[in-house]
């Protein structure tokens, strides 16, 4: 529950941000150039980050699903023999 308040709180307060600073701006990237609102540029900037972060929490989460589900084959194995 905390984290989904965290969230929140993080989306409300950048969406602030993003509305008090819509000016048009000029994104460069390797040959595209485009225009585009600040309050846009921000707001794809965050949410790319929490995609990011939930990708790098979710492999770590699986890592250690598998780490931890190893172990009791090992086990196993040693005690056939």
């Amino acid at each position: 529950m905390f984290i989904l308040i965290l969230i929140i709180l993080i989306i409300a307060i950048v969406t602030i941000f993003s509305v008090q600073n819509a000016a048009p701006v000029t994104i460069s990237f390797l040959y595209w150039r485009f225009n585009a609102s600040l309050a846009i540029v921000v707001f794809l900037s965050m949410l790319s980050g929490m995609i990011v972060i939930m990708l790098l929490s979710l492999s770590i989460k699986i890592k250690r699903s598998f780490e931890k589900n190893k172990k009791p084959m090992v086990d196993l194995e040693e005690r056939r023999h």
